[in-house]
């Protein structure tokens, strides 16, 4: 990472510190090396300007939408956070190519399976898309919970700081148990991965993956 990029990150903290109460000592526990998989609910635009910065790590790069680039914002910030685009509407392989790129060279790749933002806080559900990364890389997963900023933009408006919660699982790896990997057991490995996320909020952020009780896992593993 270059110098432009860790003063931007700088600046970015000052900017997100006046504006949300951070939960600053649960970002100092996120690994600082990798190669891992940190999966993440999606509420709206804040989770890489807020969380990148913070990390403020070369090792750290993410996959968002390709349409992001078209935002001259956003485009300045990926690309100095070097985030790999991807087509949504596709089977987008260069994406993934480069995504279990950088995995092999040791990064920390933050992805998130909704595939969109939720922007009322609520959980969709996940696209099995993120699978076919996990299984062809084989590296942990850690879980992260993001809630409490749904109402930012209306908090800024009325000069109030936002609250920005951050719950961080525990890793896991996920074992297919003899199963092909067809369409249903994807889906399944991916409502297990989003179920992990999901244990990490409050009930109301659950949406479509609310549960009573203990979740029964078959692939999800800890490590």
């Amino acid at each position: 990472m270059n110098r432009r990029a860790r003063l931007m990150n700088w600046f970015l903290r000052l900017v997100f510190q006046a504006v949300c109460r951070i939960d600053l000592e649960v970002i100092k526990k996120i690994p600082t090396s990798g190669p891992l998989i940190v999966v993440c609910n999606h509420i709206n635009f804040l989770e890489a300007p807020v969380l990148l910065p913070h990390l403020d790590n070369p090792v750290v790069t993410s996959v968002a939408k390709k349409e992001s680039w078209k935002n001259p914002l956003f485009k300045f910030l990926f690309d100095r956070w070097e985030i790999i685009p991807i087509d949504r509407d596709a089977v987008d392989r260069e994406a993934f190519r480069r995504s279990l790129a950088a995995l092999d060279q040791g990064k920390i790749l933050v992805v998130f399976p909704e595939g969109t933002r939720s922007k009322d806080g609520r959980m969709l559900p996940g696209k099995p898309g993120v699978v076919t990364m996990v299984m062809r890389s084989g590296v942990s997963i850690l879980p992260v919970g993001f809630h409490g900023y749904e109402n930012f933009w209306e908090n800024l408006k009325r000069l109030r700081a936002t609250d920005f919660h951050i719950a961080l699982g525990t890793p896991f790896h996920i074992h297919l148990n003899g199963d092909a990997p067809s369409r249903d057991v994807r889906q399944a490995v991916t409502d297990e991965i989003m179920y992990k996320i999901a244990e990490l909020l409050p009930e109301r952020y659950r949406g479509h993956y609310q549960f009573n009780g203990a979740v029964n896992y078959r692939y999800a593993v800890a490590d």
